[in-house]
C-alpha cells in the first residue's frame, strides 16, 4: 500500500508516517518501478502500536525497546514490564491529579464561602494559614518516586 493509503488506514499523516520510518521504528518501505514507497499491510498494526503507546505517554525511546527489530520475536517480558511500569506512572499521576483537585476544591470553597464581614484580603490571609497548615506534596518527590519505581532491582 502506498503511504497515502498507510494514512488514511491508521490516521497518521504521511510526514508522521515517515518520521517514523527515518527513526527506524518502522521499516524503511521499499520502493515500487513508480518510486513510491510500498508498505505491507502489517506497518499499519506497528504503527497503530507506536500512537497508542505514544498517547499512553511512552517516548519514542521506551516504544523502540519494546518493538520488535525487523523479524525478530517480540520481548515479551520487556513489553509487559514496560507497560507496567507505565501503569504505575499512571497511578502516581492519577493520585497527585486527585491531591491537586482536591486542594483547588478547598480553595474554591474557602474563597467562596467567605466569612461575613471579612475583606477579601482578610479572607486571602486566613486562606493562606489554612493551606500552609496542609501543604501539598512537591511534583518533584513525587517524580522521584516514579523515577526510584522504574530503576531495576539488583539481584
Amino acid at each position: 500500500m502506498k503511504i497515502g493509503e498507510l494514512a488514511k488506514a491508521t490516521g497518521l499523516s504521511t510526514s508522521r508516517i515517515r518520521f517514523y520510518e527515518a527513526e527506524g521504528l518502522i521499516g524503511i518501505a521499499p520502493r515500487g518501478n513508480n518510486g513510491y514507497r510500498v508498505y505491507s499491510p502489517e506497518t499499519a498494526g506497528v504503527l497503530q502500536i507506536i500512537d497508542s503507546a505514544q498517547r499512553a505517554g511512552f517516548s519514542l525511546d521506551q516504544i523502540r525497546q519494546f518493538l520488535p527489530a525487523g523479524q525478530a520475536k517480540w520481548d515479551h517480558e520487556g513489553l509487559v514490564e514496560s507497560l507496567t511500569a507505565r501503569v504505575g506512572e499512571i497511578r502516581q499521576l492519577i493520585r497527585q491529579l486527585r491531591q491537586s483537585e482536591a486542594r483547588l476544591i478547598s480553595i474554591i470553597d474557602g474563597v467562596s464561602q467567605r466569612p461575613d464581614g471579612i475583606s477579601c484580603t482578610d479572607n486571602m490571609a486566613r486562606l493562606m494559614k489554612l493551606l500552609d497548615a496542609h501543604p501539598a506534596p512537591h511534583a518533584s518527590d513525587s517524580a522521584h518516586r516514579v523515577r526510584a519505581a522504574r530503576k531495576p532491582k539488583s539481584t
